[in-house]
């Protein structure tokens, strides 16, 4: 079969796809046949890698053992089951996001993986949807959990940073579903892309800082930090929530030790969303919200398989526009 496939960390030019054994699933495993698969951050984050700390698992000199495979968002049909699995059947359809179980290869014909890390489609979902929901989607139904005793609510005011990209436009609709007014934060020629989701205004980074608002914001969710915690406090009314999925080391390191320290003196909720991805109770509810029409993915552009390559150098050249779609 073919598999996408590295040998070393770097950016998208390591990645190769060769011929390999089709895997056998073992105890408590799942065969799946992969019909579509999409690109995240996530997915080059680990390619590089772009936090050195996560070499201790991943390898230190080389990525090694499973960590080679490539994709993390899947979704296919069950081939063939391991011993002990009760919980799924050969022919279903099934999606799942594998970095919560540590296990990569999406971009596969083929991938296998613990049952517990697979959930079934509902009825009526294609492939290439279901394939775009787990990773980003999840995040975005983390980012508005309550916190400090605060829910989103009707009219709260919404910033989006990072709107165009994978999380942000799930982040958008679920706001929205919501009755907030949505605010995104993206580059100029992406702002029409995100007034079409659903933003209420857009704001262009190049030209605007969005960190000194006119009026302030009950709700701020940012993809990825570009300042630190205490530059977001005069952004917040009252009350308010920031919270961040991805940084820099360094970032990320000293706003998950002041994150605690300045919500508490400042009665705002700022810090870092850490999260434990495809968990059964946000899978459940992204089932609900994407069923009942909240989440709609929203897909740029389709690579088969040969062209991964292709595909993870135009999601990190920053290019892309939603979801991109691999297909083997």
């Amino acid at each position: 079969m073919k598999a996408a496939w590295r040998e070393r960390y770097g950016g998208p030019e390591v990645v190769s796809v060769r011929e390999i054994d089709k895997p056998t699933p073992g105890d408590g495993e799942v065969l799946v046949r992969v019909e579509a698969a999409s690109v995240n951050r996530a997915d080059l984050d680990g390619l590089y890698p772009r936090w050195g700390f996560t070499r201790l698992f991943l390898g230190l000199r080389a990525p090694k053992g499973h960590n080679r495979y490539v994709g993390i968002d899947v979704a296919g049909v069950v081939e063939a089951l391991g011993d002990g699995v009760n919980s799924l059947a050969v022919g279903d359809n099934v999606f799942s996001d594998l970095s919560g179980a540590s296990v990569s290869g999406g971009f596969a014909e083929y991938v296998c993986a613990p049952a517990k890390a697979l959930a079934t489609m509902p009825e009526g979902w294609s492939f290439e949807d279901a394939a775009c929901l787990p990773h980003s989607a999840i995040i975005a139904i983390h980012a508005f959990r309550p916190r400090g005793g605060r829910s989103l609510k009707g009219g709260d005011r919404v910033l989006v940073v990072g709107a165009s990209g994978n999380v942000g436009p799930f982040a958008m609709q679920l706001a929205k579903s919501r009755g907030a007014h949505v605010v995104g934060v993206a580059s100029g020629d992406k702002l029409d892309f995100v007034r079409s989701i659903c933003a209420d205004e857009v704001i262009d980074y190049r030209t605007t800082d969005y960190t000194r608002p006119a009026e302030g914001y009950d709700w701020i969710v940012d993809v990825n930090a570009h300042h630190p915690l205490r530059r977001w406090l005069g952004a917040l009314n009252p009350g308010g929530v920031y919270v961040c999925y991805a940084g820099s080391t360094w970032w990320l390191f000293s706003s998950a030790i002041l994150g605690p320290i300045l919500s508490r003196l400042a009665g705002k909720r700022v810090g870092v969303g850490f999260i434990a991805p495809f968990q059964p109770g946000y899978v459940e509810e992204l089932k609900k919200l994407a069923t009942a029409g909240v989440f709609k993915p929203l897909i740029d552009r389709r690579f088969p398989l040969d062209e991964v390559v292709e595909a993870l150098r135009y999601v990190d050249t920053g290019k892309a526009s939603g979801k991109v779609i691999v297909t083997p």
